[in-house]
């Protein structure tokens, strides 16, 4: 009996250890979810009674070097509709249907939809909005999300780029700087009860979104509007496919303008063809011609395997090379290395180019950044085509020492003859100088980068002065001559590759100019490329011209002061002039929108008194690209209000800050 009361004793006080071990485990759990776990139940569990509405993020803003607004984000209505709180479905999708410019047939299937919230139509214009309020229909609402708008249209339009409805960046610096500008998307708070009817107020409340950081570029966009109104200029006259403008400061890498033609609007982007919104600059490849004579001949000076007062035979026009006959334009006997540049003569670059040998050409062709990336942060950068020494021939050894049979890009041979510019020293493009956050604060700003030194500086002055001499009197670039200024360039002509056969066109070309100036000391350089011409095939005669114009207009907005007397018969445009003409903007033509007075364009609507943002909202209403002058509200504008404004004419109004 003793040994089994001891039995018992020992089961009683297993089983108490059991339950103080549950008791204690239980405690335990119970204190890890009500303390510990706290704020995630908590978050669960309004979950269960909240619905949460992504929202679209809002951008930074894009400004050029002289802060003015190059891409903004605009505050537009997005409609909503909460089906269970609709009184009568079917009447209600006919009104709004009409209103939104939806179907019927899509308007009614979001209305059946049992979900407690479903998007009718996001980003509406202001007009769309003012109908659905004035309708008054419960279950319907609306709520401010941001739309990435364009204010200067066609302007820069390959260098910024656009954006989706996300809205993702999908092309140009909207796409490279996408994580930078884009900010954090909000939320749409909607409280219900377990069956999804709204409860408390029933508003919807806007949590979490932040504003992308701001992007400050070294564009100027009077300087980008110049270009681009002459390279539009230079293709009409020339009749040509297509053409591309870079202008560059060649001491710092900064770019001043890029254009390209053909153009397009990225505020209706979809209304163009894709290979519209490519930038040609830092995306296409061509072979250089003529204007890639200048690199040999800079390798050849800086090895010392030709002197200046050298004479070098260019065998009266014809020269074989390797059972291929090599040409130039003229029968020319012996030339300095200076007239070889100045008269652009193939057999005497051919020469220089076997002088300096595969490989040492090779390694030089590199050192100007050739066949690699140049680093401008611009997305879809080509890298050209190099072929190894390896590969080479000896009539490839003589065609790439004046420009065929090697690719480059236009921002590449830009950067590379600015190395010339710049005493030999190679420098890495840009084009966004710093990037300021929502608050106003510096988080990053870009500095010059020297990439290397090419070649030494006086050889770099010496083909300075070369380069000089094609715009005096017998040289290939006359026509590039500025008023006022010594300008150093180089022309170009380079047949383009036939897709078809795989070997020269016999009609298509590219016409080209490089230079900088002042010659001395130069503030800029530009490239000026003319796609396929049908009225002149040179570069002395398409793209000369166009460089001449725009220099010659960059000289005066920049106050660069000439260093020449001004011959008789030569002027320099009007800076009062240019810089009207630059704040005006250049207008793409306008969408053909009847007037109500049957003019066939649209009404010039009343600005006057209206802030910078309502003047945006009214421009996507009425579809109409209007150049701003000045910030504030706007005082006047042109053409008057009521006005049918002509098809292709500029439109824009002037604001002064209010007093």
């Amino acid at each position: 009996m003793q040994e089994l009361g001891r039995g018992v004793r020992i089961r009683i006080r297993l089983i108490g250890v059991v339950f103080i071990l549950g008791f204690a485990l239980v405690t335990m759990r119970a204190f890890d979810l009500q303390v510990m776990q706290e704020q995630q139940w908590n978050e669960r569990a309004e979950r269960q009674h909240q619905k949460v509405i992504p929202l679209t993020p809002q951008r930074g803003t894009i400004f050029d070097s002289n802060g003015e607004e190059l891409a903004v984000s605009v505050d537009v209505d997005s409609i909503y509709v909460e089906p269970r709180k609709l009184e009568d479905r079917s009447a209600a999708a006919k009104k709004l249907a009409t209103a939104l410019g939806l179907s019927l047939r899509t308007v009614k299937a979001k209305l059946k939809s049992n979900r407690s919230f479903v998007w009718l139509k996001r980003q509406v214009t202001p007009s769309q909005s003012e109908q659905v309020k004035a309708m008054k229909l419960k279950g319907v609402g609306m709520i401010k999300e941001p739309r990435r708008f364009y204010p200067n249209s066609n302007v820069a339009a390959h260098l910024l780029g656009f954006t989706g409805l996300d809205p993702k960046g999908l092309e140009g610096l909207e796409l490279e700087y996408d994580k930078t500008i884009l900010g954090r998307g909000g939320y749409l708070v909607m409280e219900r009860d377990a069956l999804g009817r709204g409860i408390g107020t029933g508003l919807p409340q806007v949590q979490g979104a932040t504003r992308g950081h701001d992007l400050f570029l070294t564009l100027d966009k009077n300087l980008q509007y110049i270009a681009e109104r002459e390279l539009a200029d230079g293709i009409r006259k020339t009749e040509a496919k297509a053409g591309t403008v870079v202008m560059m400061e060649p001491s710092t890498g900064k770019i001043l303008a890029i254009a390209n033609y053909p153009e397009y609007n990225p505020n209706a982007f979809t209304r163009h063809k894709p290979s519209q919104w490519r930038n040609r600059a830092v995306c296409d490849s061509y072979e250089p011609g003529s204007t890639f004579k200048i690199f040999p001949m800079a390798a050849a000076l800086n090895e010392a395997v030709i002197s200046i007062n050298q004479k070098i035979d260019c065998e009266n026009g014809l020269f074989r090379v390797g059972g291929k006959d090599i040409h130039d334009h003229k029968k020319y006997q012996k030339l300095t290395p200076a007239e070889i540049i100045k008269y652009s003569s193939n057999i005497g670059s051919a020469k220089i180019g076997k002088l300096l040998g595969k490989d040492t050409f090779y390694k030089y062709i590199q050192d100007f950044g050739f066949g690699q990336k140049s680093g401008i942060d611009l997305p879809g950068e080509a890298v050209g085509i190099l072929n190894p020494p390896s590969r080479w021939f000896e009539v490839d050894l003589a065609a790439i020492s004046f420009g065929q049979g090697i690719s480059v890009t236009p921002i590449q041979l830009v950067a590379a003859t600015a190395a010339i510019a710049n005493g030999g020293y190679l420098m890495e493009p840009y084009i966004v100088d710093r990037v300021v956050d929502s608050q106003g604060q510096l988080t990053s700003e870009k500095q010059p980068r020297v990439v290397r030194k090419v070649i030494a500086k006086d050889v770099a002055k010496i083909v300075s002065r070369m380069m000089e001499m094609t715009t005096e009197d017998g040289g290939t670039a006359i026509n590039a001559r500025v008023p006022g200024f010594k300008v150093a360039g180089k022309t170009g002509t380079a047949q383009k590759v036939d897709a078809v056969t795989g070997g020269y066109s016999a009609d298509k070309r590219v016409g080209s100019f490089i230079g900088f100036l002042p010659a001395d000391e130069p503030r800029l350089i530009m490239l000026v490329t003319i796609d396929e011409p049908k009225k002149g095939i040179y570069g002395g005669l398409t793209a000369a011209p166009v460089f001449s114009r725009i220099a010659a207009q960059a000289m005066q907005y920049l106050k660069i002061a000439p260093s020449e007397v001004i011959a008789t018969g030569e002027t320099l445009p009007s800076l009062d002039q240019i810089i009207v003409e630059a704040m005006s903007t250049k207008q793409p033509k306008l969408q053909a929108v009847a007037a109500i007075d049957g003019s066939g364009g649209p009404q010039m609507p009343d600005f006057v008194g209206l802030s910078y943002r309502q003047v945006l909202e009214v421009m996507e209403e009425k579809q109409l690209n209007v150049s701003f002058k000045g910030r504030g509200r706007v005082i006047e504008q042109s053409p008057v209000p009521g006005v049918a404004i002509p098809y292709g004419a500029q439109v824009w109004v002037r604001l002064t800050p209010p007093s």
